[in-house]
C-alpha cells in the first residue's frame, strides 16, 4: 500500500498527517507504530487523520507513536489547522471536531495557530502536584530545575505506579521563572519518553502554576524543549476553567510517500 503522507512539527512536537477525506485509508496500530518509528519509519510522536466532517470543516483522528487511538493532542491539533488550511480546506479561521469534541481555531499568522481547548473541570490537588484532563491526562508537579532532571525516569514512575498505570498520564515537570513564564519538561504516554512539547501539558500546566501561584494572572509563556507556546484562560474558580488558548507555531517539514 502507498500512502502520501505530511509532517509537521509545533514546537518540536512532531506528526505524521494523512488527508483521508477521500482515501479511506485504515491503518493497524502496528502499522501506525512503524510510521512513528525514528529509525525504520517516517518518524513522530503521533499520526493524525484528516477526514471530513457532516457540518463542520474537519475532523482530526490522533494516533500516539505506539499505534494506539489517544486522547487530544493540542500541539497537533494546532498543526492539523495549518495543514488545513495548506490543503485550502479552511481560511484564517475554522471549526474542527476532534474526540473531545468541537475545537475553533484561528490563524494568526500562516504558521501562527490559536487553538481553544476544551473546559477544565475538577482539578485533583495533593502536595506538591496537580492531576487534570485538559483534553488529556496530565500530572503537573513543581520543580527548582528543570534542567537537571532525569525526566525518562521520573515521569516512567508516575506514569505506572499503582494511581495511574492502567489508563496512564502524560507527566509534567514545572520550574517557575516569574508570575508570568515558566519551564517546562513533559514526558507523554504512548510516546513513552520525553517529547520537546506537549501542547495539552503546557495547557494544564499553566492553570496549575495559576492556582499554586495565587494570582489573577491568566495567561503564561510557555518554554519547552522545542520552543516557546502561550497559553491564556479564565479561571471562574479552582475547580472550573474556560476560554483556555493554547497559541504558537505549527510548521510544514516535508511530504513524502511511503510503502507499507
Amino acid at each position: 500500500m502507498l500512502i502520501h503522507f505530511y509532517k509537521y512539527q509545533g514546537t518540536g512536537n512532531d506528526f505524521v498527517i494523512i488527508d483521508n477525506r477521500s482515501t479511506g485509508i485504515l491503518l493497524s496500530s502496528k502499522q501506525i507504530n512503524h510510521l512513528c518509528d525514528r529509525r525504520f519509519g517516517i518518524g513522530a510522536d503521533g499520526l493524525m487523520m484528516l477526514t471530513e466532517h457532516p457540518h463542520l470543516d474537519f475532523s482530526m483522528k490522533y494516533y500516539n507513536a505506539d499505534g494506539n487511538e489517544s486522547t487530544m493532542c493540542g500541539n497537533g491539533g494546532r498543526c492539523l489547522v495549518a495543514f488545513a488550511r495548506k490543503m485550502n480546506i479552511i481560511g484564517d479561521s475554522t471549526s474542527f471536531m476532534a474526540v473531545d469534541g468541537q475545537h475553533e481555531a484561528i490563524l494568526s499568522a500562516p504558521e501562527w495557530i490559536k487553538l481553544k481547548m476544551t473546559n477544565v473541570e475538577g482539578i485533583e490537588t495533593s502536595g506538591n502536584y496537580f492531576y487534570l484532563n485538559t483534553g488529556s491526562p496530565h500530572y503537573v508537579t513543581f520543580v527548582e530545575k528543570t534542567e537537571d532532571l532525569d525526566v525518562y525516569n521520573l515521569g516512567r514512575n508516575i506514569r505506572y505506579n499503582e494511581r495511574f498505570s492502567k489508563e496512564g498520564t502524560n507527566v509534567n515537570f514545572i520550574e517557575l521563572i516569574n508570575e508570568e513564564s515558566f519551564n517546562i519538561r513533559t514526558y507523554e504516554r504512548g510516546v513513552e519518553d520525553e517529547t520537546l512539547s506537549c501542547g495539552t501539558g503546557s495547557v494544564a500546566s499553566a492553570i496549575c502554576a495559576g492556582l499554586k501561584l495565587k494570582t489573577d494572572t491568566n495567561s503564561f509563556s510557555v518554554h519547552t524543549q522545542g520552543g516557546d507556546l502561550r497559553v491564556s484562560f479564565e479561571k471562574i474558580n479552582d475547580q472550573l476553567i474556560r476560554e483556555i488558548w493554547l497559541e504558537g507555531p505549527a510548521n510544514f517539514v516535508f511530504e513524502g510517500d511511503i510503502i507499507l
